[in-house]
C-alpha cells in the first residue's frame, strides 16, 4: 500500500488476516459511505459504515450498510441496553482515534462493544473503512466479527 498505514491495517497485518485495500479520492462533501461505494463501483449493501452511539451511556459501535440507517432501538437491544442515541462526532473521534468519515471498526484506540448488521453475512466479503477517508478494507464478515468481537444482529433500518 502506498502511503502510511493505519491502526486498522496494522491489526490485519499483525493477525495475518486475508484482506484487500481499496483507495479512492475523497471529495470534500459528506456522504462518505455512499461516495466510497460509488467510486469503488460496489453495491452499497456490501459497503459498511461504522457509526458510534451511546447505549445506556456506553460508547457502542454499529456497523451497517451505507444504503441503510442505523436502527437505534435495534442497536440498544442487540447490545443489551434500553436506549441508544448517536454519539457526538467529537466524542466518537476521541474514543476511536479516527476522524469522522474514516472511523474504522478495526484498530480503535479503545475496543468498544460492537454490533454488525446481520446482512453482512450475505456476502463473501464486505468493505469497511480502513481508518482514513478514501481507504476501504475488503475482508470476510467472519474476520470482521472475530477481530472486533462483534455481536451480529439486524440493526439496519
Amino acid at each position: 500500500m502506498a502511503g502510511k498505514g493505519t491502526p486498522a491495517t496494522a491489526l490485519l497485518t499483525k493477525r495475518k488476516v486475508e484482506h484487500r485495500l481499496h483507495t479512492y479520492t475523497h471529495s470534500d462533501g459528506a456522504g462518505y459511505g455512499e461516495e466510497a461505494a460509488e467510486l469503488m463501483g460496489q453495491d452499497p449493501q456490501r459497503v459498511f459504515k461504522t457509526l458510534v452511539a451511546l447505549v445506556d451511556g456506553t460508547m457502542t459501535v454499529g456497523i451497517v450498510p451505507v444504503s441503510a440507517q442505523l436502527d437505534l432501538k435495534a442497536l440498544a437491544a442487540a447490545a443489551g441496553g434500553k436506549k441508544a442515541v448517536m454519539a457526538e462526532v467529537s466524542d466518537a473521534e476521541r474514543a476511536t482515534g479516527y476522524v469522522a468519515g474514516g472511523i474504522s471498526p478495526l484498530g480503535q484506540r479503545k475496543r468498544l462493544p460492537t454490533v454488525l448488521d446481520a446482512s453482512a453475512r450475505e456476502f463473501p466479503t464486505i468493505y469497511c473503512s480502513g481508518g482514513r477517508r478514501g481507504l476501504e478494507i475488503e475482508l470476510a464478515p467472519a474476520d470482521l466479527e472475530a477481530l472486533t468481537g462483534a455481536t451480529v444482529a439486524p440493526i439496519a433500518g
